[in-house]
């Protein structure tokens, strides 16, 4: 069973969340400036075809395995220079710093907002209460040419009680 997704417009996502969603940057530097440290990437699951590698994950701070972000991922393989692509397959990095790291120019597109009730591993995965609510979005990353480089959607964890972020 799928968990309960509430659609939202941006005005209506609480802070922290929404200075950490509502913008066209990429999630990986907008967190790890939010953090103040580097990110990795713990895989959950992923498939790969010739065209496509889809994955689920967690985005934690380094050193701290704090979860700051799950993600699921589908990113165009095919559309991506053989540095870049032999990087996502390495199931290492997160795709935004993969971006940024190999200068690849692209746009981020937000196209929706929500409030999600977790279900077991998404409560898991960020370690959050699954009575909670947690917040997200759908994100699409284009190239300059207008291509689809990757479909994402974003959830951030419960934040903290003094919200610092």
């Amino acid at each position: 069973m799928l968990p309960s997704i509430r659609m939202l417009e941006p005005e209506f996502i609480p802070e922290p969340y929404r200075r950490l969603l509502v913008h066209k940057d990429d999630m990986t530097p907008t967190l790890e400036s939010a953090h103040s440290g580097r990110i990795h990437l713990r895989v959950i699951r992923y498939s790969v075809t010739t065209e496509f590698m889809k994955r689920m994950v967690v985005l934690e701070l380094d050193g701290a395995h704090k979860p700051v972000e799950m993600g699921a991922i589908q990113i165009h393989l095919g559309r991506l220079p053989d540095a870049a692509r032999e990087t996502v397959l390495a199931l290492r990095e997160p795709f935004g710093g993969i971006l940024r790291d190999e200068g690849i120019l692209h746009t981020s597109q937000p196209t929706a907002y929500f409030e999600i009730a977790p279900d077991t591993l998404i409560a898991g995965a960020l370690g959050a209460n699954s009575a909670a609510g947690l917040y997200g979005r759908r994100n699409t990353i284009r190239d300059f040419e207008g291509r689809v480089l990757a479909e994402v959607v974003e959830i951030l964890p419960p934040a903290p009680q003094e919200a610092s972020l």
